[in-house]
């Protein structure tokens, strides 16, 4: 458990300073918390995993398991980088060492999820995950955005949970008692299809569609991404996600694969269509970025989702792949918004007008991501795109040819709003808004890991071989 033991080592260190340094030292905590996390991640990327599990099963390390966590490494890096300016204000910078402690505690949740291949100890990492967010959405306790926000997150949160609790208990009765991810397989396998059964699927898409934002479980989004400071919504929009999509990939390809076309493939099928095509249509009409941003995360998780449709070792290399392109042109886009906010307060489109003759740096980077997020080539974003169209289209499913096309006409729909943001950048007549400003070291950094990734995450093939040989190397789709 190298990856979880180092993420608590970081998070007692960081507790330590937290509580015992004084409080002119504190300005120490960013650097301090970026330099371990980053070397921590280096170290977990180096390190060969063991291909061995502990707790009598119900946790696993393996290849596919590590890359994983590195990617979500990779999200909360920049995640840090881009919220020192905010954290650093007078409104907040009391509980700097706060804000690095709940992101630590999430992350160790979600590398639970990731990993664990019994129930009891998915629910443990889920919840762990989930209520230190609902503390982060709340971080700006004077505004009651934050507030409001923070309510309807641990509402939909407690209620996700309790579908998804009966769902598994549903799961636990069909079993004959058993929470273990193979038990449960076996069973399946070694019966017939039953109502409770469809029922336990139902109600387990359901509980993870929340955490997902898929459609229509996703009502909570666009408030909650609106409400929270810009830094916790840019984590919550693509690192909580990545690690839902990959623990959701291997609940039902592990434990329900047996019933794939006679009962979650349509399941399945109908929720990505909804979700790619309602968050594209909810999206044209936004004009707040952060509330735009909700809905083309809303989007963007139908074509995740279109990883699990494979069903196989190439449909999870695609979804990695596809997760981690996301995180880069997401989070780019993000620091583009969180670095004008906090210099203008302004996260209104028509703000934007003309921002390429006052900051054209930041009008290059918010393009660039613009770009890749609806899949225009030669950046990153067409080549995911590419990879997770061809793992769908490789099982020869009409059903699931079908799919693909509507997820195609769909990205061209999603051009229509992209582009609406790159028009007022640079096309708009209007006076600009923004004022001249310089950004901070750290958050030109994030916007340059970005842009970077952005245009050569595509072009370099070693990557998605990485994620290739990672997951066929960790026999993740057996019932063992």
């Amino acid at each position: 458990m190298l990856p979880e033991l180092i993420i608590l080592g970081i998070f007692l260190i960081v507790f330590l300073c937290d509580t015992f340094t004084p409080d002119n030292g504190k300005k120490f905590l960013t650097p301090l918390t970026s330099v371990l996390f980053l070397l921590a991640t280096v170290a977990i990327w180096i390190v060969p995993s063991c291909q061995e599990s502990v707790f009598g099963g119900m946790y696993v390390d393996n290849a596919a398991c590590k890359a994983m966590k590195c990617v979500l490494n990779v999200g909360a890096f920049i995640c840090f980088l881009e919220a020192s300016k905010w954290i650093s204000t007078k409104e907040v910078v009391i509980r700097k060492g706060e804000f690095f402690e709940l992101i630590l505690i999430t992350l160790f949740g979600m590398y639970l999820m990731i990993s664990a291949r019994h129930f009891l100890l998915f629910i443990i990492g889920l919840e762990s995950a989930s209520l230190p967010i609902a503390a982060l959405v709340a971080f700006n306790k004077h505004k009651y955005e934050s507030h409001e926000a923070a309510i309807k997150y641990i509402m939909t949160a407690v209620f996700s949970s309790a579908i998804l609790l009966t769902g598994l208990s549903f799961v636990y009765a069909f079993s004959g008692g058993s929470l273990y991810f193979s038990d449960i397989a076996a069973q399946i396998s070694a019966g017939e299809m039953s109502g409770l059964l469809l029922f336990a699927l139902a109600f387990v898409l359901a509980g993870i569609g929340f955490k997902l934002s898929l459609v229509p479980f996703h009502l909570w989004t666009a408030d909650v991404y609106q409400g929270a400071p810009t830094a916790v919504t840019a984590y919550l929009s693509v690192v909580s996600k990545g690690a839902a999509a990959f623990a959701f990939f291997i609940i039902f390809v592990q434990v329900f694969g047996q019933v794939y076309s006679a009962a979650w493939e349509w399941m399945l099928y109908a929720v990505i269509i909804a979700t790619i095509t309602i968050g594209n249509l909810f999206a044209m009409r936004q004009k707040n970025m952060k509330r735009f941003m909700a809905f083309s995360s809303v989007s963007q998780a139908g074509y995740v989702m279109l990883g699990a449709m494979a069903a196989d070792e190439l449909g999870l290399a695609s979804m990695m792949f596809y997760i981690l392109v996301y995180v880069v042109s997401n989070l780019g886009a993000f620091a583009v918004i969180s670095t004008i906010e906090d210099r203008t307060g302004y996260v209104g489109m028509d703000d934007y007008n003309g921002l390429h003759k006052t900051n054209p740096y930041l009008a290059v980077a918010m393009t660039l991501a613009m770009f890749s997020l609806a899949g225009i080539p030669p950046f990153a974003g067409f080549f995911s795109k590419i990879l997770i169209f061809t793992s769908v289209t490789g099982t020869n499913s009409m059903a699931l040819y079908m799919l693909v096309l509507i997820a195609l006409i769909n990205t061209i729909i999603s051009l229509y709003y992209y582009l609406l943001v790159v028009k007022a950048m640079w096309i708009s007549s209007d006076a600009p808004k923004i004022e001249s400003f310089k950004a901070g070291c750290t958050e030109k950094t994030a916007l340059w890991i970005c842009v970077l990734g952005i245009v050569f995450l595509g072009l370099v093939s070693y990557v998605y071989q990485y994620f290739v040989s990672s997951v066929g190397a960790s026999a993740l789709l057996s019932l063992n």
